[in-house]
């Protein structure tokens, strides 16, 4: 599939269905699978914005950004006084600045790891979910523009077992497809990655011959080619012929990148989009401190490389003007900034999951 246009999400007004039950305000692995109930993600606030002022930094995961950059824009016309910044980074620079309190808010597609969890300075922190997205398999093969791949050759593909790109396990999931010899180019992520994490821990789980592990780096083969951030891959993968590379679904459309159809836990190929992204968070279950994992899940109709994505802040704020900013500033993500979402590519949050989020607000506290 050829992305062209911002359009493909726009018309996705209703949020997604998910499983969950109640909010805690630290890790646990209780889940439930409900069943949650459809609903649009138009929660509104009464909250006073104009009221706000200072600062607030943040860092991490480029996944999002383009979501957080939509909202940071429209939140400033409601919210002058208060500044919001967002570096990006990827999600390893978020959490290690959160953890060393360098930011006040820290965007990550992944969670943070047991043995690090102590080496946060300002204790406590939270997971608020803010949307979910694909993450899309683009290449760049001339005319080739309807790659289908399974788990199998695409793990094979990524890990540089398959080296061209006529090679039969490539054949083999397109009958009829002429595949041209040009040697694959392997794209990844240069910097600590939530959406490595999410990419490689959907190969981990899919493919029986996929063997670097998961997480926010692994070890890529030698010859391959590092892009900083998602906008740094989805450019090496433009401008280099057989290419390959994982991208989020707002950067591929963005930069206008062909993306394969994935083969999904049942069997078929799908390609990414909203619609697909929405099947997969379905029958998510969602843990107390609200984490999901959407990945390789099963559906007709899933896209199986569907990410979600956190916003981490301390339960401990060092005084009422800060705790009123983050409050603020989550509780515009959490509403009004959820209608923002498809319009840069993104599924917001279904209602139900929205409002154990805006619920959750409740445990931020001031020292």
């Amino acid at each position: 599939m050829r992305a062209t246009t911002r359009s493909l999400g726009a018309a996705l007004a209703l949020a997604v269905p998910i499983s969950l039950i109640g909010a805690s305000c630290s890790s646990s692995s209780d889940t439930s699978s409900t069943g949650g109930s459809t609903g649009g993600s138009s929660m509104s606030s009464d909250m006073d914005f104009a009221s706000l002022s200072g600062s607030l930094q943040g860092s991490g995961a480029t996944f999002p950004k383009a979501f957080y950059d939509e909202a940071r824009a429209e939140f400033a016309t409601v919210a002058p006084d208060l500044q919001v910044e967002y570096s990006g980074g990827g999600s390893g620079k978020g959490k290690q600045d959160l953890a060393n309190e360098v930011v006040q808010w820290a965007g990550s597609d992944s969670l943070v790891k047991e043995e690090d969890i102590p080496t946060f300075k300002g204790g406590e922190f939270l997971y608020f979910p803010t949307v979910a997205a694909p993450i899309t398999v683009s290449y760049n093969l001339g005319d080739v523009e309807n790659l289908q791949l399974s788990p199998d050759t695409l793990a094979g593909l990524m890990q540089g077992d398959i080296t061209t790109w006529n090679a039969s396990e490539i054949a083999e999931d397109n009958p009829g497809v002429t595949l041209p010899d040009t040697p694959v180019v392997i794209a990844h992520r240069s910097d600590g990655s939530g959406t490595t994490s999410n990419f490689t821990k959907y190969l981990d789980a899919a493919s029986e011959v996929w063997t670097l592990g998961a997480g926010d780096t692994v070890e890529w083969p030698a010859d391959s080619q590092a892009g900083n951030g998602n906008a740094g891959v989805a450019q090496i993968v433009k401008d280099t012929d057989g290419a390959i590379g994982y991208v989020d679904f707002s950067d591929a459309v963005a930069t206008g990148l062909t993306f394969a159809a994935i083969k999904n836990k049942d069997g078929n190929y799908v390609e990414a989009s909203l619609e697909g992204a929405t099947a997969a968070v379905e029958g998510a279950e969602v843990k107390d401190d609200l984490t999901y994992n959407p990945l390789n899940a099963g559906g007709a109709d899933t896209y199986p490389i569907t990410a979600p994505t956190y916003v981490l802040v301390y339960v401990s704020q060092p005084d009422q003007t800060q705790l009123d900013n983050i409050t603020g500033w989550l509780t515009y993500l959490l509403t009004d900034g959820q209608t923002l979402a498809p319009e840069v590519d993104f599924a917001p949050l279904p209602s139900d999951l929205q409002s154990k989020a805006m619920a959750q607000l409740d445990e931020l506290k001031v020292g």
